[in-house]
C-alpha cells in the first residue's frame, strides 16, 4: 500500500491552495483511519481558501484542510477494537479534552482545548483522513454519500432548531446558506407550522422555498419585517432561527419575533462586533437567546439520525458535484453564493 496520498493543502499564507501528493497519515492510539468516499465544502473552507483575517490568525500552513466527509474504515490504531474496517463512517469534527469540567458535564461541543479537524489538525480534502475513535459516527446504509457528507453542518442546523420548542411554532430563518436551508426543512419535519425566510441571494432563495419555506423574501427588494408582523396578527413569528451573522438581519429578525420568542444565534459576522437593540430585540420582549456553537456531543447525532430515519430530505440543498482535481472551480462557485453544498469526490 502507498504511503503517500493525494490531497489539498493550504500550502502557504495567501489566497489559493494546491493539490499535492502527501504523507499518508496512520492511525495512533485510539484513532482509526478512514478512506474519503466524498468531502463538502464550507464557509469556514472559502475563508481559509481565500485567506481573511481569520484564517491569518488561526491557520498554519502547510495543513490539509477540510473537514466534512464520510468513508470507509480501513485502519485501526493500537486499541481499538470495536469497530470493524470496512464500516461506512463520518465523524464529529470537535476533537475534546474529555477531562475539563465542560467535557465532564455534557458540553464538550465548548470545551476550550477543543481541536478542529482541517482547523488545527490535517483534514478530510485528501484521500485518507484520521480521526479518534470516539468521534466516529456509523452511517445508516441508506444514507447517500453526499447527505452523509454534509453530517457537520446538518448537525448544526438540528442544534439550532431543536435547542428549544418548534411544535406547532411559526419560524423565521435568516440567511439561507446550507445550514439555513437545511434548518427550514428540520423546522418542518419536527412541527413548525409556518415557515418565513430571507436573504439577499435569489439562488439561495430558490433553495429555500425547495427546502420546505412557506414565504420567501428578498430584503434587498421588499420589506421583510411588517409583511411578518401582518400575517401573525402583529404578534411576531415564535422562533428566530439567524443564520446570516450580518447585523440588519440580525435586528429586522429581533423585531419580527414575537414577545417571548427564543431565538438561535449561529451566524458569525465578519465585523466580529454588531450593535443589537437589545432593549426592544431582546430584554423587553422577554426572549430566549440562545449562542449556537457546533453539536451537543452527542444527542445532536442522535437526533440527526432519527430525522434522516423518518424521512428528511436534504438532497434539495446538495446542488454541484466536483473530483477533487476540479477544487479551483469549486471553491470559486462557493465563494459566488449561487450553490447550496459542493460535493467533492477524491
Amino acid at each position: 500500500m502507498s504511503k503517500t496520498m493525494k490531497a489539498l493543502v493550504k500550502h502557504h499564507a495567501g489566497p489559493g491552495a494546491r493539490l499535492e501528493q502527501v504523507t499518508k497519515p496512520e492511525p495512533q492510539a485510539g484513532e482509526v483511519l478512514v478512506k474519503v468516499s466524498a468531502a463538502a465544502i464550507c464557509g469556514t473552507d472559502v475563508h481559509i481558501y481565500k485567506w481573511d483575517e481569520w484564517s491569518a490568525g488561526r491557520i498554519k500552513p502547510p495543513l490539509v484542510f477540510g473537514h466534512e466527509f464520510c468513508g470507509h474504515v480501513v485502519e485501526l490504531g493500537p486499541g481499538v477494537d470495536d469497530i470493524a474496517t470496512g464500516t461506512r463512517v463520518t465523524a464529529e469534527g470537535h476533537f475534546v479534552c474529555n477531562v475539563c469540567e465542560f467535557c465532564r458535564t455534557g458540553r464538550g461541543h465548548i470545551c476550550r482545548d477543543v481541536e478542529i479537524i482541517g482547523v488545527d489538525t490535517a483534514g478530510c480534502f485528501a484521500e485518507y483522513v484520521r480521526v479518534p475513535r470516539s468521534n466516529i459516527w456509523v452511517l445508516d446504509d441508506d444514507v447517500p454519500d453526499n447527505v452523509a457528507a454534509i453530517h457537520d453542518p446538518y448537525g448544526n442546523a438540528v442544534h439550532s432548531v431543536l435547542i428549544d420548542d418548534i411544535v406547532g411554532k411559526t419560524a423565521l430563518v435568516t440567511g439561507c446558506g446550507p445550514i439555513g436551508l437545511a434548518s427550514i426543512a428540520i423546522a418542518k419535519l419536527a412541527g413548525a407550522t409556518r415557515i418565513y425566510a430571507s436573504d439577499i441571494n435569489p439562488y439561495r432563495l430558490d433553495l429555500a422555498t425547495k427546502m420546505g419555506a412557506d414565504v420567501v423574501f428578498n430584503v434587498t427588494e421588499e420589506e421583510m419585517v411588517s409583511t411578518v408582523l401582518a400575517e401573525t396578527d402583529n404578534l411576531g413569528v415564535d422562533v428566530l432561527l439567524e443564520m446570516s451573522g450580518h447585523p440588519t438581519a440580525i435586528n429586522d429578525g429581533l423585531r419580527a419575533l414575537k414577545n417571548g420568542g427564543w431565538v438561535s444565534l449561529l451566524g458569525i459576522t465578519p465585523d466580529k462586533k454588531v450593535s443589537v437593540d437589545l432593549n426592544d430585540g431582546v430584554i423587553f420582549k422577554g426572549a430566549s437567546v440562545y449562542g449556537i456553537n457546533g453539536r451537543l456531543m452527542y444527542k445532536t447525532w442522535y437526533q440527526m439520525q432519527a430525522l434522516l430515519r423518518a424521512g428528511l430530505d436534504l438532497t434539495p440543498m446538495i446542488t454541484h458535484n466536483f473530483i477533487m482535481d476540479e477544487f479551483e472551480q469549486a471553491f470559486e462557485l462557493a465563494a459566488s453564493g449561487n450553490s447550496g453544498k459542493i460535493i467533492l469526490y477524491p
